[in-house]
């Protein structure tokens, strides 16, 4: 099933962009009569019939919508230290999308060895995982805040985890005790650190405002493979529930 991205979507037209009309038209060979299938990365998917085989503004015709197309029954943000080195944290990200998440933050710590992240490429990748993994929803890319920022302006509502490494006096359960015991709340946040694991203070930081300390195994893991076990942990267990 190919899969192609409009946020331009009036009445009963999908209008694509240059880069997907480029695909559609150019690549795939699609022509006027064809039919095609579009996500509006909100998770709906509309199968269409292409009225105008332009390559650089290729036009279609809605003839059915499907909502929820590959949703999953959570909303999951994770907000994640970036790598030193950019293709780890790209990695993730695209790994994410595939399994199952809906907002993806970067924030910096006080240990991040990268201090600036540009958001752009990121966005192009989970839009292309998305469609590869057949999501009608692409996950929403935040701009970068410091991680006391993030924890002080988090959803109170939320269950909100904070995955560290060091012992503190707060005994950590594993993430998937703490999903365990509060089944009931869908809309999970998960925090994870940079190389160098968050400072004492922003652990204190997080404990005060509510968050919950949590860990992921035995094994120390890197941040983006942290990140993704967290992903895979709130998938593999509302998936079984």
């Amino acid at each position: 099933m190919e899969l192609f991205y409009s946020a331009d979507i009036e009445g009963d037209l999908v209008r694509l962009d240059q880069e997907e009309s480029g695909h559609c038209v150019r690549v795939l060979r699609h022509r006027a009569g064809d039919e095609v299938s579009v996500i509006d990365g909100r998770g709906n998917l509309y199968g269409c019939r292409l009225i105008d085989a332009d390559q650089k503004s290729a036009v279609a015709r809605i003839e059915s919508r499907t909502e929820g197309f590959g949703a999953h029954p959570y909303n999951l943000t994770i907000a994640v230290c970036p790598t030193k080195n950019t293709d780890r944290i790209e990695w993730f990200a695209e790994k994410a999308t595939e399994i199952g998440v809906d907002t993806i933050a970067p924030v910096i710590g006080e240990h991040s060895e990268r201090k600036v992240f540009k958001t752009d490429r990121i966005k192009r990748i989970v839009l292309s995982a998305a469609k590869q993994s057949l999501k009608g929803s692409i996950p929403e890319i935040l701009e970068p805040v410091s991680v006391s920022e993030f924890i002080e302006n988090s959803d109170n509502e939320a269950l909100r985890l904070i995955c560290y490494c060091f012992e503190g006096e707060n005994k950590r359960i594993s993430i998937k005790e703490e999903l365990l015991k509060n089944s009931d709340n869908k809309n999970v946040v998960v925090l994870i650190g940079p190389e160098g694991d968050f400072s004492e203070n922003e652990v204190k930081l997080a404990l005060n405002h509510g968050w919950k300390p949590v860990h992921l195994g035995n094994s120390r893991l890197r941040t983006e493979t942290a990140a993704l076990t967290a992903v895979s942990a709130v998938y593999f267990y509302h998936s079984t529930c």
